[in-house]
């Protein structure tokens, strides 16, 4: 631990220059990974608490449920303007590190910004300090978030031995859904505590107490001695897999197919994910009789609940079993029970909901790690444009809204994330079922980089590099 902190790593590396951090054993990356894995809490506890604010504004600004989704857009529409924008640009030009400090910083500000606009109980989409809106906190916020995301998701699954590369995401984003679990949690008991308070106080010190929390962090960010892995660890990590990997080295970017599936069924995936989340604990207050929004907003994190519980064990699954395939189980599951939820009512379109959310768990980080899987040096710029894709948790809950608002009812509403689930299906039923495609994303199963007691060695990385130079290996890197 004391070797973590007691020299502070740079904040701009040369993605020319290679360092065999993805050389790194798994105790190696450890530490690492432990500190990166704080952030996905961190964004899953602000999702969680969006997801109950959402019913809570209808409530203490007497506002629609389609006007209400504008949270979500904002939040989720900052995604891509960050990820493919300032954020990317960050990542490519500096390093993980600033990228991880520049989220940090959003996300703080966005935070801040929340005292403002409950002080004058607005729900706009201003930035200014006087004149803030909670949408416009909001969309800092998802900047900050989309920031992490750009950056975070990435590092997990190249950092470390890339045979656990699905393995590595999933636990970090089970611990996200832990924090999921956290803000319901805390939203039940702070700001549906009295059904009678349409006071925004509660709200207020919340987001100042993540404020300063997060700010904080993005301190001991700045002081950690962080690996970097620049696009040459990353072509050097292809080629010592070798393999199936050959055939994709040397593709361009846009010849690169499976990350453009892969964004689309993001894109979809996430969207639909928002809006059954965003839209709980209307579909149980309205669905289930004599439910109040505080009970909701409890079997909310229930949900949640079954949600970090199905990342942990899908995690343990790709142990025994291939990633894909679990990975096309678990998604077969979210389209049999979304579609029980269309129709369902009571206790059993509750127990629907809770089962779609426990299928969904491992679905985003798989989605992802298939996506950047073989990439090589375009693997910061591939990762940029999946995150960009969770822009569709912007588009699709604000149609659910609409649908909601027609029929005066969410559940028949749930038609709309169940289309955009099937049309998100087609991926892993692609990886799954098409010979090239599925044997691509088995290409790290056998691989040995990170397997040995060596593992990364500083000195030995400058002397590769060193003699790579001189033999003239990387000069088109």
């Amino acid at each position: 631990m004391g070797k973590f902190f007691s020299k502070r790593s740079s904040l701009r590396a040369r993605d020319d220059q290679v360092t065999n951090a993805t050389d790194l054993t798994l105790r190696q990356s450890l530490l690492p990974l432990a500190l990166v894995t704080i952030l996905f809490f961190l964004w899953g506890f602000a999702y969680g608490l969006l997801d109950v604010l959402n019913k809570h504004f209808q409530n203490t600004l007497n506002i629609s449920r389609s006007r209400s989704s504008g949270l979500q857009a904002a939040y989720f529409g900052a995604y891509p303007i960050a990820s493919l924008t300032y954020a990317g640009i960050v990542l490519r030009k500096f390093s993980y590190k600033a990228t991880f400090m520049l989220g940090l910083t959003l996300y703080g500000i966005g935070a801040l910004l929340f005292w403002p606009a409950a002080l004058k109980r607005s729900f706009g989409a201003s930035f200014l300090p006087s004149r803030a809106g909670f949408c416009g906190a909001t969309f800092i916020i998802g900047s900050g978030l989309g920031t992490l995301e750009t950056a975070a998701n990435p590092y997990l699954a190249v950092c470390g031995p890339p045979k656990y590369s699905e393995m590595r995401l999933n636990f970090a984003q089970a611990v996200q859904a832990v924090g999921t679990v956290v803000g319901p949690v805390l939203a039940s008991h702070v700001f549906f505590k009295n059904v009678k308070d349409n006071s925004l106080e509660s709200v207020q010190w919340v987001y100042l107490g993540i404020a300063i929390f997060v700010f904080l962090l993005a301190g001991v960010f700045y002081l950690a001695n962080i690996p970097e892995i620049t696009d040459a660890d990353m072509e050097r990590q292809m080629e010592l897999t070798g393999g199936v990997f050959m055939e994709t080295d040397g593709k361009p970017l846009k010849s690169q197919y499976h990350l453009w599936w892969a964004a689309g069924a993001q894109f979809c995936y996430v969207g639909s994910q928002v809006a059954v989340a965003g839209y709980f604990v209307n579909y149980v207050t309205e669905t289930r009789g004599h439910t109040s929004s505080a009970q909701g907003a409890n079997f909310l994190a229930v949900a949640q609940g079954c949600f970090a519980v199905g990342r942990f064990l899908g995690t343990f699954f790709m142990k025994f079993a291939k990633p894909r395939w679990v990975f096309f189980a678990f998604f077969t599951g979210v389209i049999v029970f979304q579609a029980v939820a269309v129709g369902a009512r009571n206790d059993a379109g509750l127990a629907s909901l809770n089962l779609v959310l426990f299928f969904e768990s491992i679905c985003f980080p798989t989605i992802f790690t298939l996506g950047i899987r073989g990439l090589g040096k375009h693997t910061k710029t591939g990762s940029t444009v999946i995150v960009g894709a969770i822009i569709g948790g912007a588009v699709i809950p604000p149609l659910l809204g609409a649908t909601a608002d027609h029929f005066n009812n969410t559940g028949p509403a749930m038609f709309v994330p169940l289309v955009f689930f099937v049309l998100a299906y087609t991926f892993p039923i692609g990886v799954n079922f098409y010979k090239p495609l599925a044997e691509l994303m088995d290409g790290f199963l056998e691989s040995k980089v990170g397997q040995g007691d060596k593992g990364f060695n500083a000195e030995e990385a400058q002397a590769a590099e060193m003699e790579d130079m001189g033999g003239g290996k990387r000069g088109d890197v």
